[in-house]
């Protein structure tokens, strides 16, 4: 008995279910009375047993995706149509701003105040620093904590502090909220039930295999199901970090080349260490530059991006005529020549604060830079003793969770299937590329695990290069229908070459936007709404019709 007792005690640690917890079932039912009023004074009938499901899902797409979804959330709060979602998903970079506007427990009402912390006066960089020193101490420090600090610190505009748990106790004012990250080490070697990885005011756990811990347990020590030690939170900082890393990806380094370092035929898997490198230390110029106003350690600041700029720029025709291991070892010299440059930079600053801030920086971010560690974790599934875990998960004592645009750019793993019995789905697109690949990619994603999706017609998927302004896929059955909105379409630009040139202004990768791009970027997620607000108005009022045929067929059965 005293063994049943201390096993169904370690269970109570992780719960393994396809259902929802009882926290979010009762913040599911409190939103809907929300909604109830909603649908009201939009003139749609609904009775209380026919609220629809609706989930707005954000696609990733950096500072592009984190201002448009913005955007897109005002224009729909202004146009009464905001406290009709149940759901709001992100991935990437519109989990940016959604952290961000959740700081405020009473954010659908006062988005005016969102836009405007997009154009904040910033942070400075003792309070960064001094933030990313104490984060330096924890056993499961790595890059991802300077990734958050540059997402929240440098693009943000705020110091975050509070935990994702922390909204668990709230009313429902705003849809509920949920995250999603990639497991690396299943991403790349794994099952597809061990990639995707949700996150919840809640809980958090992997959405397939329907195993979760309460989300203040998130960093915590498992083994075998049993809590060994609980520690604390991780905090929406690092959060940020972890959710929108994807250079934390060896494939994904490429696109981070700046132009002047860009030389066909030469970017291989020789060059990726040096590329990284490079990158990582120009994004810690970039956060910088963004905490301070003294213009003497600004021009400090000019004098290193010049010589990072020299060291590089006349690499690329050492590259040609060598062989692979050659190429490796040169971009492994260079390498620690960018770093050694950068320490001995920093030595040669005058004595003073500015000096002893970026001290901090050589000490504990260059040697995490060269191992190249991005959200390390701890597993609460170490050892746990259940068939239906992956070896990528059972044997590791830690995980590492990354950015899941990588897989998908679009939330949808948590929204598909019975667990959330989504009626609707509103996914404005921020995505670069071909702008239906998501799309196509989801329902690939929903073939595999064996959940609904609706029917994509092919030729629509013709239309990449010079799409519309929305899209309706009708969702049939238990299929829910999607409402598709491209950021730049033929409403906004005149051709396919005016899309790809947007594209390529408000690029995924690039240093902080000006304050002409965030309006820009602003207005063009709000018009997006506005134009289209007749098409969400129908399909709301189709969700309703098809949860009261829903619900009108549990009763028949």
């Amino acid at each position: 008995m005293e063994g049943n007792t201390a096993a169904s005690e370690f269970q109570k640690s992780i719960r393994q279910s396809q259902s929802l917890c009882s926290g979010e079932q009762d913040y599911v039912y409190k939103r809907k009375q929300v909604i109830l009023e909603s649908l009201s004074s939009l003139g749609i009938n609904c009775s209380a047993d026919s609220v629809p499901h609706i989930s707005l899902l954000a696609s990733g797409g950096g500072q592009r995706a984190a201002v448009g979804l913005v955007g897109s959330l005002y224009q729909m709060e202004k146009e009464d149509l905001l406290d009709s979602v149940l759901y709001l998903g992100g991935v990437s970079g519109s989990t940016w701003s959604m952290s961000s506007i959740y700081s405020d427990p009473q954010w659908s009402n006062r988005l005016d105040s969102a836009v405007s912390r997009l154009s904040g006066t910033g942070v400075k960089l003792e309070e960064a620093l001094a933030w990313l020193g104490k984060r330096a101490e924890d056993e499961h420090f790595s890059l991802t904590d300077t990734w958050g600090l540059f997402t929240s610190a440098g693009i943000m505009k705020e110091m975050d502090l509070r935990h994702l748990s922390d909204e668990a106790s709230r009313n429902a004012t705003n849809p509920y909220p949920i995250y999603s990250a990639l497991e690396n080490n299943c991403f790349s070697n794994g099952p597809i039930e061990g990639k995707w990885f949700e996150m919840s005011p809640h809980e958090v756990g992997f959405t397939e295999l329907g195993l979760f811990i309460e989300t203040s347990l998130l960093d915590s020590k498992f083994e075998r199901g049993e809590l060994l030690e609980e520690k604390p939170e991780m905090d929406m900082i690092k959060l940020q970090g972890v959710l929108g890393c994807a250079l934390a990806h060896e494939e994904t380094i490429g696109e981070f080349i700046p132009s002047w370092l860009n030389v066909t035929g030469q970017i291989d898997g020789a060059a990726e260490e040096y590329l990284r490198v490079y990158h990582t230390v120009d994004s810690l110029l970039t956060l910088i530059r963004s905490t301070i106003k003294d213009p003497s350690a600004l021009s400090d600041l000019d004098k290193l991006q010049k010589i990072l700029e020299d060291k590089v720029n006349n690499k690329s025709a050492l590259m040609e005529s060598k062989s692979l291991e050659e190429r490796k070892s040169l971009s492994q010299q260079w390498s620690l020549e960018l770093l050694t440059e950068v320490k001995t930079w920093s030595q040669n600053l005058e004595d003073g604060d500015f000096k002893t801030q970026i001290s901090l920086l050589t000490t504990q971010i260059l040697p995490m830079i060269m191992k190249w560690e991005w959200g390390t974790t701890g597993n609460f599934l170490y050892q746990y003793q259940d068939s239906t875990v992956p070896p990528c998960l059972h044997s590791k004592e830690r995980i590492h969770l990354i950015d899941a645009g990588l897989l998908l750019n679009v939330g949808y793993p948590p929204f598909l299937g019975e667990k959330r019995d989504i009626d609707l789905i509103i996914a404005p697109e921020y995505s670069a590329g071909n702008i239906f690949e998501t799309l196509t990619l989801a329902r690939d994603y929903a073939a595999e695990v064996k959940k609904a999706f609706p029917e994509i017609d092919e030729r629509i998927l013709q239309e990449k290069d010079w799409p519309k302004d929305c899209y309706v896929f009708e969702g049939k059955n238990n299929e829910a229908s999607i409402v598709y909105m491209p950021l730049f379409n033929r409403h906004n630009c005149k051709d396919a070459e005016e899309v790809k040139a947007r594209m390529e202004e408000f690029s995924t990768f690039q240093r902080p936007f000006s304050q002409e791009k965030i309006e820009f970027v602003l207005e063009t997620a709000k018009a997006n709404i506005k134009n289209n607000k007749e098409t969400l108005l129908r399909e709301i009022n189709k969700a309703v019709l098809r949860r009261h045929n829903k619900r009108k067929s549990a009763v028949d059965l």
